[in-house]
């Protein structure tokens, strides 16, 4: 007697068979799928890899802290601050080129204008705008970054005073004094306003940059420091803000 033979599929329908998904696993696996997420996820939060989406921080940059002056700034302030402190202290062809310069700005601009730029420099403004923001971040518990920049400011007369007693450089329209090398206005202003922007919001970075580059503006303007004078106060200034920087994240870490 003979047994009836099973029918056997083709080779195409075994494979269609054995690749045929079991029911919920695609559900399971497909992004966006309620409940479900990614493969790697059950609670639909994007995967911790270099491509996720980070959440932004409060000033709006995905996951890091306000821009402050690194390694390179650092470097390139620290060089170009002691190549100009060099050229003043020798009289160099930098040195003259700058007080050539200087001559020919000087009164360029009405005097109420670049005494207005001249006085954004001054402890009486720069120093309630810091004040503000440092107790602002105070506020949000960020004490140790309101204090680091308290003690930035407070490094700006212990470096300016000692630089303006050795250089000795006499004024652009005072020849007989000495002591304008290097600007303390500028060099408040680099950290007042800065130092306000990092505390407070990255936005206001642009606004400092202004309020700075005025301070200067008005004090060649005016009269009261050279070129190279501000110059040397604007790396100055980032010199302090990177250390500063660099002890705020040294003791969050």
């Amino acid at each position: 007697m003979r047994e009836t033979p099973r029918p056997r599929g083709t080779a195409g329908e075994s494979r269609a068979a054995r690749s045929r998904p079991l029911p919920g696993r695609a559900l399971a696996h497909s992004t966006g799928a309620p409940g479900s997420g990614t493969p790697h996820r059950s609670d639909g939060r994007p995967p911790h890899t270099p491509r996720g989406a980070r959440q932004p921080d409060p000033v709006g940059r995905p996951g890091t802290t306000p821009p402050v002056p690194g390694r390179s700034a650092f470097f390139c302030a620290l060089v170009l601050l002691a190549l100009v402190t060099w050229q003043v202290l020798v009289g160099g062809p930098l040195a003259r080129l700058d007080e050539r310069v200087s001559r020919s700005l000087v009164g360029a601009v009405p005097r109420g204008l670049s005494e207005l730029g001249a006085d954004l420099g001054g402890m009486t403004v720069a120093l309630p705008v810091l004040a503000c923001a440092m107790a602002c971040a105070a506020w949000r518990g960020r004490r140790a970054e309101a204090l680091y920049a308290g003690l930035a400011m407070g490094l700006v007369p212990l470096l300016v005073i000692p630089l303006k007693e050795w250089t000795a450089r006499p004024g652009p329209l005072e020849p007989w004094a000495a002591g304008y090398y290097p600007s303390g206005h500028t060099a408040t202003a680099v950290v007042a306003y800065f130092g306000a922007a990092f505390l407070v919001s990255a936005r206001l970075l642009p606004v400092a940059a202004v309020l700075t580059a005025a301070t200067g503006a008005g004090l060649v303007l005016r009269g009261y420091h050279w070129p190279l004078d501000v110059v040397a106060s604007l790396c100055l200034g980032v010199l302090v803000l990177a250390v500063s920087s660099s002890r705020t994240r040294r003791s969050s870490g």
